[in-house]
């Protein structure tokens, strides 16, 4: 009888441990979070692919090497250019 006044009672919570609450802002961050860690991993692959010899990044990185002026002039009428549309 001395070792049942020892031991507290058992508390039933059920089948199942009740789940911590967690607040929807946590939540959210963690999902944004998520989502933006996929988004850089897959736009960083796409860079480095596109940085293969041959490949469209490589071939404007030698061309802008080569005649950087020429380089900035084209890509400065571009963007008049698309500035201009809007």
């Amino acid at each position: 009888m001395a070792d049942d006044a020892k031991t507290p009672p058992y508390i039933y919570e059920g089948v199942e441990p009740v789940p911590e609450a967690r607040s929807t802002i946590t939540e959210t961050i963690t999902d944004v979070k998520e989502a933006v860690t996929e988004t850089a991993h897959r736009i960083g692959g796409a860079i480095e692919s596109g940085k293969k010899p041959g490949m469209p990044l490589s071939i404007l990185a030698n061309v802008a090497r080569e005649a950087p002026l020429g380089s900035l002039l084209v890509a400065f009428l571009l963007g008049v250019a698309v500035a201009r549309r809007r």
